[in-house]
């Protein structure tokens, strides 16, 4: 369980085919490259085993280098999230899992995709940025205006809703230290929904099907 704040930004280095999938090597800009207010880099705490949330998808780190980790990523990963077209050179957004005993500064975030979702545009407001993002038709009924959202694994609140898409205001912190400021129109993210929303969802979907079991309303 991770919480959509972001803890680094990580660099693709390698990418190179195993017969399981890929398996890619990333780097962690260090504290001293992001200011003085950055957290330590994320690779010093890690060790072959744990998980990692990659641009919002839950990987394992595999192996564990002193600055650098390698994950694999499955064809089903591939195939499901933007991790399929990542290059060398890619800046991700990096979260260790939530302690138990953490405070959950964002909202509740899996590691699981729902849908990619694309960038359709951004305008910047004073010091601020507005994103457009479309969404696929199949997620819809879990997003909810002034909700949680998480974007390629960054926390954020859906300023507006339409058929369609959606907009997200990027406060300047979090432009800075997150692969956003990378970003440009046409660009895909991995979006996950809310959890408590996908699971109403789920259940007005059973009830309006007949299989959801209980008594009738």
């Amino acid at each position: 369980m991770f919480t959509g704040l972001v803890e680094a930004v990580g660099t693709i280095v390698t990418l190179r085919e195993i017969a399981e999938g890929r398996r890619i090597r990333i780097a962690a800009r260090e504290a001293e490259e992001r200011g003085p207010a950055a957290p330590a880099s994320v690779v010093a705490s890690l060790a072959a085993g744990d998980s990692i949330a990659v641009n919002g998808v839950c990987l394992t780190a595999v192996t564990v280098g002193a600055e650098d980790f390698e994950a694999d990523v499955s064809p089903e990963t591939l195939r499901v999230t933007t991790l399929g077209g990542l290059q060398r050179g890619t800046a991700v957004n990096l979260e260790r899992p939530l302690r138990a005993d953490g405070r959950l500064g964002g909202h509740f975030v899996q590691g699981h995709v729902d849908g990619v979702g694309r960038i359709e545009a951004i305008a910047e407001e004073a010091d601020f940025r507005r994103i457009t993002i479309s969404f696929p038709s199949a997620i819809a009924a879990s997003i909810v205006p002034k909700g949680s959202i998480a974007v390629d694994g960054i926390s954020l609140t859906v300023a507006s809703l339409d058929a369609e898409s959606f907009d997200v205001q990027i406060i300047p912190y979090t432009w800075d230290e997150t692969n956003l400021q990378a970003s440009s129109a046409e660009d895909p993210v991995n979006l996950e929904c809310d959890i408590i929303g996908k699971y109403v969802a789920r259940a007005v979907e059973a009830y309006r099907n007949g299989t959801g079991g209980g008594g009738s309303a």
